[in-house]
C-alpha cells in the first residue's frame, strides 16, 4: 500500500472553435482521483495549413498514449521524466512527419505542443510553440513556459531599446511561430527537468493561443471571483468571457484548468475575524452578486507557418 496522498487535483477540460471555419485544437487530460499523478496534453494545429486538426489529434494522441501508458509506475516516471516528455514529443513529431509525407494534401501541416505533467506538489512540463501555461497565486496570473513565437522575440527587442511598442505589434510577422512539431527538426523545445513546487489553492491552466483574446488581466479577474469553484466553473466564465467579446478573428480556444488542494491545509479550519458589534442604525444591503464582463482582447490573425532557426534548448 502506497503512502497516503496529500495533494489531490480537480480538472476540467474546455474546448471551442471560436469563429474559425474548423477546429484545430486537440485537448486531452487524465487526473484519476487517489492517484497522485496527473497531466493533460494539449496541440494546436497550424492555422491556415493543410491538415492542421488531423496534426493536433496526432500529437495529442501519441503524447498522451505515452504518459498514460507509463503513469503506472509514478516514481519510475518522475525519475525519467525530462527523457519521457522529449522521446514523447519527438514520437509525435515523426508521427506528423509521416502521415504529411503520404498525403500529398497535408503538406505543410503541423501543431504546437503543451504536457504539464504533476506529482503531488511537483510540476513539469514539454512545450513547443507559443501554447502558454498559467499559473494563478496569490491573485496573480504568471506565465510558466517559454513563448516559441516571434511575437516574443519582437517584444525582447522592445524591451531592450531596439524597436518600439508600436513596430513591435505592427510588425507582419509577429503570429509566425519559431518551433513547432512538422516532422522536421524541432528547433526549440522548452522541457522542465527540475520540479516546479506547486502550493494549496494555487491553479493551472494549459490552454492554446485562443485564450489570449483576454487579456491577462481579466483572466486573474475571473480566477478571483472564482477560485472557491470548481475547475468545471472556472472553465464556464472563462469561455463565458471569450464569446462576450465576439471578437470576429477569435481563434480555436482549447484549456485545461487544474486547481490544485494540499489536504493538510484544506482540512485544518482558518481562523474567522471577530465579527464587530451590531451597529442599532439600519443599513443599506449590499448585493453578493458578481458580475464579470470581458472589456478588452488581443485580436489575432491567422497564424503564418515559418520556422526561424534557433538554438535548442
Amino acid at each position: 500500500m502506497g503512502p497516503e496522498l496529500q495533494f489531490t487535483y480537480d480538472a476540467a477540460t474546455a474546448i471551442s472553435q471560436g469563429r474559425r471555419e474548423r477546429q484545430e485544437d486537440a485537448v486531452a487530460s487524465d487526473f484519476m482521483a487517489g492517484a497522485g499523478l496527473g497531466f493533460a496534453v494539449l496541440a494546436d494545429g497550424m492555422g491556415g495549413h493543410a491538415a492542421g486538426d488531423i496534426a493536433s489529434k496526432i500529437v495529442v494522441t501519441e503524447v498522451f498514449s505515452e504518459l498514460k501508458f507509463r503513469a503506472d509506475a509514478p516514481q519510475q516516471l518522475e525519475a525519467q521524466i525530462t527523457q519521457a516528455l522529449s522521446a514523447a514529443a519527438r514520437a509525435a513529431n515523426d508521427c506528423v512527419g509521416h502521415y504529411a509525407a503520404q498525403n500529398a494534401s497535408a503538406d505543410g501541416m503541423g501543431a504546437t505542443l503543451l504536457a504539464p505533467v504533476l506529482f503531488q506538489d511537483r510540476l513539469y512540463w514539454i512545450s513547443v510553440g507559443d501554447s502558454p501555461l498559467y499559473l494563478f497565486r496569490d491573485g496573480e496570473l504568471m506565465r510558466l513556459n517559454d513563448e516559441h513565437s516571434l511575437a516574443a522575440q519582437l517584444d525582447a527587442r522592445v524591451t531592450q531599446g531596439l524597436m518600439s511598442l508600436e513596430q513591435a505589434h505592427n510588425h507582419p510577422d509577429r503570429a509566425c511561430l519559431t518551433s513547432v512539431l512538422s516532422g522536421q527538426d524541432i528547433a526549440r523545445i522548452d522541457c522542465r527537468s527540475t520540479a516546479f513546487t506547486l502550493r494549496h489553492r494555487d491553479i493551472v491552466i494549459a490552454a492554446s493561443d485562443g485564450l489570449q483574446y483576454l487579456e491577462d488581466s481579466m483572466i486573474a479577474e475571473v480566477l478571483t471571483a472564482r477560485q472557491d469553484q470548481s475547475s468545471s466553473d472556472i472553465s464556464a466564465a472563462l469561455m463565458g468571457c471569450l464569446h462576450h467579446l465576439n471578437d470576429p478573428e477569435q481563434d480555436n480556444i482549447s484549456f485545461c484548468v487544474i486547481k490544485v488542494s494540499d489536504q493538510l491545509k484544506a482540512a485544518t479550519p482558518q481562523a474567522q475575524p471577530a465579527k464587530p458589534p451590531i451597529q442599532p442604525q439600519a443599513s443599506k444591503p449590499k448585493s453578493n452578486t458578481i458580475t464579470i464582463m470581458a472589456s478588452a482582447s488581443r485580436s489575432k490573425g491567422i497564424t503564418s507557418f515559418h520556422i526561424v532557426n534557433g538554438d535548442s534548448a
